[in-house]
């Protein structure tokens, strides 16, 4: 007897229980509907719209009925979906030990054997004296400026790949590139540069300046190593890139727009850190190769713009 009277619980319990009334709704229409077909008044023979309507008629409320079994029957879901959520939430919240228990215990009350999946959880338990956490030991305070955050090693990148990465890929077939591309970035200051080169090689390209197009600056070593050493004036002004076209647009662009003007100084600042960190493993060819990139030319029409040179 008991076990029947758990079933029929369960059965008219959330969903079962909307499914049930939305039934029993349903055979009280059709049932109103077949006594008024039997026993209602007899009049004219119906056309085919009018059994259109009367069918209609008939079937519309029933749609409605299942529509609202449907609804209620999600409502329930995301009721017990709730009350779940809130009972994992209850253990995450329980610290193990004295508190723990408790909060154990009040998520295994969330959904007793036999209660409705979508009725309204209990009221949380207070916890009592016993119950409550005991206060943790007092650690050693330590001040922000104290944590240890790590910064990542720096990698050391040959000087070849360094080259072809601030080159760029010619395409997706330039395998060699993009092996040369990866391995750099794994260094961060050179991935700082990378793609610093990067946004102002672009916004150049957008304006029509294509690195490639650009006349090439002094391919000279000593001149690049007098310059890294601090030097400037007219002595290095062979540095400068020839285009003065492009030279025109440049200024313009960093007189007026103040995105690619705050770009330009980014990649001028890390093109020349870098440039002065690796210059001293630098042979001469690979210092001219390094001026000749597509970052190396773009880098040579921005200093030029921007009086680096003098």
């Amino acid at each position: 007897m008991n076990e029947l009277t758990g079933w029929l619980h369960r059965l008219t319990a959330g969903r079962d229980r909307a499914v049930v009334v939305g039934a029993a709704v349903t055979a009280a229409w059709l049932l109103l509907v077949a006594l008024f077909w039997l026993f209602g008044p007899e009049g004219a023979p119906l056309s085919g719209l009018a059994r259109l309507l009367s069918l209609a008629g008939v079937l519309l409320p029933v749609a409605l009925i299942w529509l609202a079994v449907a609804l209620a029957g999600a409502t329930a879901e995301l009721k017990r979906e709730s009350v779940l959520l809130r009972a994992q939430l209850d253990l995450m919240r329980g610290a193990p030990g004295d508190g723990g228990g408790d909060s154990a215990q009040t998520a295994r009350a969330a959904m007793p054997p036999g209660r409705d999946p979508g009725a309204a959880p209990p009221p949380p338990r207070t916890p009592s004296a016993a119950a409550t956490p005991r206060p943790a030991r007092a650690q050693p305070e330590t001040r922000q400026g104290d944590l240890p955050f790590e910064q990542p090693a720096p990698v050391a990148v040959p000087p070849a790949e360094l080259i072809a990465a601030l080159n760029f890929p010619d395409g997706p077939d330039d395998h060699r590139a993009i092996a040369a591309l990866r391995a750099s970035l794994a260094d961060p200051e050179a991935a700082r540069t990378i793609r610093a080169a990067q946004d102002v090689v672009t916004l150049l390209a957008q304006h029509g300046i294509y690195a490639d197009d650009l006349d090439r600056a002094a391919l000279s070593a000593p001149l690049w190593r007098r310059f890294l050493e601090g030097e400037r004036g007219s002595a290095l002004a062979a540095l400068a890139s020839g285009d003065d076209t492009a030279a025109e647009i440049a200024a313009g662009l960093m007189r007026t727009d103040e995105v690619f003007r705050d770009a330009a100084h980014h990649f001028l600042r890390q093109y020349d850190r870098t440039l002065t960190r690796i210059a001293a493993e630098l042979s001469d060819e690979a210092l001219v190769a390094l001026s000749d990139t597509r970052s190396g030319r773009g880098f040579a029409l921005l200093a030029q713009v921007t009086g680096m040179f003098g």
